[in-house]
């Protein structure tokens, strides 16, 4: 499969991924890792996609989102941001409303 089509088809069908180097519980970078602490802290389920493990998704990812870094977290199918856009948006209390609104359609 295509890493866009592959990659289209993931943020589409998931309401929360983060691509990532490593896994959440072995996270390969420090951006990551505060990418997903991040997540954790605002108790948020997603779906976390390796890009160590696929290189085209690696390289395709950047081309996705035109975002030069990982990790890049997608929110119903949008690209948010990276881990400094995430902190700040935490820090104002913007991605707990955009994670809660979705973990309450998730709830129902």
């Amino acid at each position: 499969m295509d890493a866009q089509l592959k990659i289209k088809e993931t943020v589409t069908s998931n309401p929360v991924v983060l691509y990532m180097k490593g896994s959440p519980k072995f996270p390969q970078c420090g951006f990551s890792n505060l990418a997903t602490q991040i997540l954790d802290a605002c108790h948020a389920k997603y779906v976390a996609v390796d890009v160590l493990a696929d290189q085209d998704v690696r390289e395709g990812i950047k081309v996705y989102a035109n975002w030069p870094t990982i990790p890049q977290l997608y929110i119903n199918g949008e690209f948010v941001g990276g881990s400094d856009i995430m902190r700040a948006m935490y820090e104002s209390g913007e991605l707990q409303t955009m994670l809660g609104s979705i973990n309450q359609s998730v709830a129902k």
